[in-house]
């Protein structure tokens, strides 16, 4: 069980760390796209579109360590 305990955390401290980044970047889309004349403007929309992207892969990483934690026995 204790394994399952670990794998469960590491999951959940994934799915955490991705709840910040979920905000952050599409706020820097949408200050990016108020700012089309702006030199910057494509690099920030990159930034911001990486930002959103790596949030959604934390996410998903994050629910699977949860679910095979949940749902896996791996004492036998």
């Amino acid at each position: 069980m204790s394994t399952n305990k670990n794998l469960l955390y590491k999951g959940v401290k994934y799915s955490i760390g991705s709840f910040p980044l979920m905000f952050i970047g599409p706020v820097i889309i949408h200050s990016s796209f108020k700012n089309q004349g702006h030199p910057f403007f494509i690099p920030i929309l990159l930034l911001g579109i990486a930002i959103a992207g790596f949030s959604a892969y934390l996410l998903f990483k994050g629910v699977t360590k949860i679910t095979s934690a949940l749902f896996n026995d791996s004492e036998n």
